[in-house]
């Protein structure tokens, strides 16, 4: 459909008061921020996008945008997108910005890194034009080929810097080879391929996938659900998967007792990339083509879409009162990032198991992963949960070679911190509480229009377990006080197994392939002298002249005794350089957690079974 069309077709709507209608009967709960009705009158900002040549990766937007009879207009586009906490500057990879009143050409000058200034002669709307190159394969990012386009709100559309609640209406003119597109915004009337959302933060949250994907879709509490497959879809059993997503849908709809969307989009981008990003109604996955082939793949599958599900309620609707309504210009710190993600985790394994779909060992095995992360961390005596929370924005997302000794991930020991709080709930309240009764506590208070303090977070876990927690908080959550499992293993019935240790030679430090090179991590505290001599981002080449890879290294070691003297060829800043290394012992996982021989069965399902 030609953009002006588009645009034609857009005008022939009844009335803006159809749109509001629309808008509000497809709102089915509180939103981070709710619309006042007496504001969602305002007249909306159309786009048309189009991809005249996708294989050049390049989107084009047209976006009408009214003035309200202003001189002049600011456009402003985001520079970071909600969920992921780094300035992502998205205005970069934004060309050609026009505007226009008709026929006429206006005058646009860049006021900032990321506004544009259009002078409006007087005009009632104006007309704005822009490319957008989109070519990184990411939850939180756009792109565009030949096959498909993966379209995220903040890099892609402008909006009125001073723009208010208003509707922002999308159509989307499709290359003759794509047949669908799919978003859980609602559909305009008029035809295909064409969506409303409520306002600026519902489209930034509200992903679009255009192309061929596989949709597989069932319906849960009355809700239609979709599983969006777009990739390898020889090499990924979506049926499967689907049908897995189905039974998740049912386990957490029972744990939180509503279903508050009227339709949820798992996007799920089958690629060789890793990552997920939650939205209020969807979620972005970058899955690997073979995630469904072995078990422990899929289970980390599993384990993400549950994570990323979980978030509908804690993190879109339940949320620290700093994330949402959002200002897309600044960074949004909050020390509660670890209730959004850390207990997220914490109950990703433990909905699984509810739903029947991994076992108690695999519960344990992923619990032993982050408690052994966070025990294995210098930095945990350096940054506290909440600290980590606060700096996501300029330490998590840009991690160095010493990170591990001066940070904390508040992921893993939020995971971890979900087991201890929950046990102490337990304990406290004589088994009749627990972490889920506070969840949903705080789900009831917080879902609103305005969200949570960490203090309030607080007080309804006081409220809950009906004792205060203030020793607790202040040690493990606002403090970086070692961590004491002993209750949670009197209240869970587990304990650590014995380490297990292969005996194996180790070179000392930690390594990690990159691209098929095989590069130093990280040099840690306790590293011994014979280890430092290696130094971070070392490309590891040769051990006593014989080629070593990402394939065979362990295989390599394997014929060393630990405590032998070896030469290793590394590369430094382009230089060659023989290092001499005593081999160690390859560590043992200390931190592996098992049950408590000839701990009851009641004993167990007081907590892997929903109360």
């Amino acid at each position: 459909m030609p953009l002006a069309g588009a645009f034609g077709r857009m005008r022939e709507m009844r009335a803006k008061c159809f749109v509001l209608a629309l808008v509000l009967v497809n709102t089915a709960a509180p939103a981070a921020a709710a619309v006042p009705q007496t504001n969602a009158t305002r007249s909306p900002i159309r786009y048309a996008v189009s991809f005249p040549r996708p294989e050049t990766h390049y989107m084009e937007v047209t976006a009408e945008v009214p003035t309200s009879g202003r001189s002049s207009i600011e456009m402003m586009m985001a520079v970071w997108t909600p969920g992921s906490y780094l300035i992502r500057e998205y205005e970069r990879h934004v060309e050609a910005v026009r505007a226009a009143a008709g026929e006429r050409p206006l005058t646009v000058e860049k006021s900032a890194k990321n506004r544009w200034r259009v002078q409006t002669g007087g005009a009632s709307s104006v007309t704005v034009s822009y490319r957008v190159y989109a070519h990184e394969m990411s939850q939180r990012t756009n792109w565009v080929d030949a096959r498909f386009a993966l379209i995220n709100g903040a890099p892609t559309f402008m909006t009125l810097a001073d723009s208010g609640i208003r509707p922002h209406e999308v159509v989307l003119d499709l290359p003759a080879a794509w047949k669908r597109s799919i978003t859980a915004l609602p559909s305009l009337p008029g035809g295909e391929h064409r969506y409303v959302a409520a306002d600026f933060d519902t489209l930034v949250d509200s992903p679009i996938l255009a192309g061929n994907p596989a949709v597989h879709e069932f319906v849960v509490g009355g809700k239609p659900h979709y599983l969006v497959n777009e990739g390898a879809t020889e090499t990924f059993d979506g049926v499967r998967a689907a049908k897995d997503f189905e039974t998740i849908v049912r386990a957490q709809h029972r744990f939180w007792g509503d279903i508050p969307y009227n339709r949820y989009v798992a996007f799920n981008v089958i690629a060789e990339d890793r990552g997920a990003l939650e939205h209020k109604n969807s979620t972005v996955l970058m899955t690997a083509p073979g995630a469904t082939r072995g078990r422990i793949a899929y289970r980390r599958w599993l384990s993400v879409i549950t994570h990323e599900f979980f978030h509908v309620w804690n993190g879109k609707r339940l949320r620290p009162v700093e994330l949402g309504p959002f200002d897309y210009e600044r960074e949004a710190h909050t020390r509660s990032l670890w209730v959004v993600e850390g207990l997220s985790d914490y109950y990703a394994d433990l909905l699984l198991h509810r739903a029947g779909l991994i076992t108690r060992a695999e519960l344990l095995d992923g619990l032993s992963t982050a408690l052994e992360e966070v025990q294995t961390t210098p930095g945990r005596f350096v940054q506290s949960l909440e600290a980590a929370s606060f700096d996501a924005w300029i330490k998590f997302y840009r991690p160095d070679e010493n990170s591990d000794n001066s940070t904390i991930d508040y992921y893993s020991k939020g995971k971890v911190l979900g087991l201890l709080l929950d046990a102490r709930i337990r304990r406290v309240s004589g088994g009749t509480r627990s972490l889920d009764d506070v969840m949903r506590a705080a789900y009831g208070k917080f879902s609103g229009v305005r969200g949570f303090t960490p203090a309030q977070f607080r007080e309804v876990a006081e409220q809950v377990a009906g004792t205060s927690l203030a020793g607790f908080w202040t040690a493990f959550i606002s403090g970086t006080q070692e961590l004491d499992y002993s209750e949670a293993f009197s209240v869970f019935a587990l304990r650590f197994a014995p380490p297990a240790t292969t005996g194996r030679a180790w070179l000392g430090v930690p390594i990690r392939s990159d691209g098929g090179r095989l590069l130093v991590s990280d040099v840690p505290r306790e590293a011994t002298d014979s280890a430092t001599r290696l130094h971070v981002d070392d490309e590891i080449l040769a051990i006593d002249d014989a080629r070593v890879t990402s394939n065979n290294l362990t295989s390599r070691l394997s014929q060393y005794e630990p405590g032998g003297q070896v030469s290793v060829l590394v590369a430094r800043r382009d230089a060659l350089l023989r290092v001499p290394v005593t081999l160690g012992v390859e560590p043992p996982r200390e931190f592996r957690l098992q049950f408590d021989a000839g701990v009851s069965e009641v004993q167990r399902d007081r907590w892997l079974q929903a109360r």
